[in-house]
This record gives C-alpha cells, structure tokens and sequence, in this order.
C-alpha cells in the first residue's frame, strides 16, 4: 500500500510539473507566479492578478486554459474571457432572457460567466456594480436569475486581472469580492537577460501560444483538487495559521484584519502549494511563501507605510516561532 502511495504522488507531481512547463514555454521567467495560480486553481480557489500592462497577466491566463482544455471523454474544458469596460453591463456577464419566435416563450441565454475557466481582464475597469455579478459565482458557484438558480461546472476557476489601483479610469474591487479571491499576486517586470531572450523569440513565443499541448483533462484537475485535501499540515502550522490571522485584527496600522473564511484559504493554498512543490506535506516555508499572498488583499489598511510593513512583520514573528520549534515533518 505504501509503494502504490509513493508511486500516486510522484504522479500527481509529474502532472502539476507538466503543467507549470507548458505554461512556461510561452511565459518566460515567471516560474513562481506561474505556481501561484496552479496552487489557486488545486485550492479551489480564485485569483486576482494585478501589474501594468503588457505584462503577461492575460496570456499566462489564456496559456493556462489552453493546458488543460482536453478531456479524456473527448469534451473540452470551457473558457471565456471578458474584456470588462465601464459601459459592461451585469447581464453581459450572467446573460439575459430572449423571446423564441419559434416556441413563443421567454428563453434564457447564458452569458460568459457559465464555463469552467473565467478570464476575467481589467476587471477595475468595469462598475462596482459590473464587478459584483461575480460574487455569488465565485462564492457559492450558482448564479441566480430571477426565480430560478444555475449550478455551475464543478471545476469553475476564475482569474482576474487589474490595472494598479492610482491608474485613471479603475474602480477599486469592494472588500467582499475581494475576499473572495484566494489570493493576489503581482505580475512584475522580468529581469534583463529574459527580457532579452523574449525579444529575440517573440516570434516562437508566440507560435508556442497557438501550438500549446494539452498536458491535463479535466478529470486530472479535478483528482489533483482532491488530492491536495490529503496533504498533511502539522498542527504547529495550523497554529501559525491562525496566529498570523488573528495578529492582523489587534495591529496598529490595520484597521479591518482577516476573517475565519481567510484563515480556512490559507491553510486550502498551503496544501495545494506543497503538492505543487512536490510535497505531501506542508512546511513553515511554504507558510512564508504565500502568507502575504493570501492575506494582504483582504485587510484594510490605516496608511501606506502600514501596508509596506505590516504583513512582513506578523509574519516573520511567526516564522521565527516556527523555526525554533524544529518540527519534524
């Protein structure tokens, strides 16, 4: 049993590998962010992706879709991408009730927002009111109509983009829908030798995109969600878990700190992460790793100097607790 256990993981490691490869021959020199979003996706989660345009936000979501949308019954995974705008309207993304001249009845079309993986691109571009046509979606995968309410696919994941927030023309995401988002990262300049090597092979780059290999069915992601529920997490880190959210309620420079529901995130990434990585249980570096990820977003801050350095500080006060520990894993 234990031999068939080894070979189980090595499998599940192998695929999520795969995956992060394949993105990578079209996202060059992004490997952690790449992880990021495959940690969010085997979490159960959504993420929000924020930097300046031009970037590669939107291809590393489109090279992501184009990974898994092969299944092994011959269907394929769903994707949808919405350019949101300030003139979007909430039933661009839920849809709306058409008249059939055929039948003679009200008949419901569905918008974007039913399919497994939603791009969501400059999503602070659009009205809060826009933005929130996503929240029941993302928190409760159903989307309701009038009387009537629609179960999504079991695999709904949505990655969002935005432009920083001081940009003209963006509205801030409101605290619940971004409460709802298992994390947010940000996207960041490459460094100069990859920038140059994306110069000289734009053009290869860009065939990779078109030319991309489905490495994953959908049934595969789905086994990989599940199998991020066996990792083991030590009680200690459960417990630095919990720490590091409570500490983000009493801090001087933090006006509203994380919820439960932000704490059971976390500790959904942290599995998710080690399998990622390769691990079938969780370390105090992987807490260190995606910490700030998980938890910055959803607090309110008092002031920028607040915001630069409290998450840094709650955490590494936890780390070093941690680490004095010596957990044997």
């Amino acid at each position: 049993m234990e031999d068939i256990a080894v070979a189980q993981h090595f499998d599940t490691s192998e695929r999520i590998q795969a995956l992060c490869q394949q993105i990578e021959t079209v996202i060059r020199g992004k490997r952690p962010q790449i992880e990021m979003v495959a940690t969010c996706l085997l979490a159960g989660g959504h993420i929000l992706m924020e930097d300046n345009p031009g970037t590669g936000k939107t291809v590393l979501a489109r090279s992501l879709a184009q990974a898994i949308s092969g299944s092994k019954d011959g269907s394929t995974v769903n994707f949808k991408r919405v350019q949101f705008t300030p003139d979007l309207l909430p039933m661009d993304l839920i849809g709306t009730h058409i008249f059939d001249d055929k039948n003679n009845e009200f008949i419901f079309k569905k918008g974007p927002l039913f399919c497994n993986i939603l791009l969501a691109d400059e999503i602070n571009r659009a009205s809060p009111k826009v933005q929130s046509a996503l929240l029941e979606c993302m928190a409760e995968h159903q989307i309701t109509v009038g009387d009537t309410t629609h179960v999504l696919e079991q695999l709904f994941f949505t990655i969002a983009t935005q432009n920083p927030i001081e940009m003209e023309g963006t509205y801030p995401l409101p605290a619940a829908q971004l409460d709802r988002f298992y994390m947010k990262i940000y996207f960041g300049y490459v460094d100069e030798s990859t920038e140059l090597d994306i110069y000289r092979d734009y053009l290869k780059i860009a065939n990779n995109l078109d030319t991309m290999k489905q490495v994953l069915s959908m049934e595969d992601v789905l086994q990989l969600k599940n199998a991020t529920e066996e990792v083991f997490v030590h009680d200690e880190i459960i417990k630095a878990v919990s720490n590091i959210v409570r500490a983000t309620r009493n801090h001087a420079d933090i006006s509203l700190g994380a919820s439960t529901r932000s704490g059971i995130a976390f500790i959904k990434c942290l599995r998710a992460y080690a399998l990622v990585k390769g691990r079938s249980f969780v370390t105090e570096d992987d807490v260190k790793d995606i910490a700030q990820s998980v938890i910055e977003h959803r607090l309110v801050f008092k002031n920028k100097e607040g915001k630069a350095n409290a998450m840094k500080g709650i955490i590494h006060q936890e780390i070093e607790r941690l680490a004095k520990l010596k957990i044997a894993y």
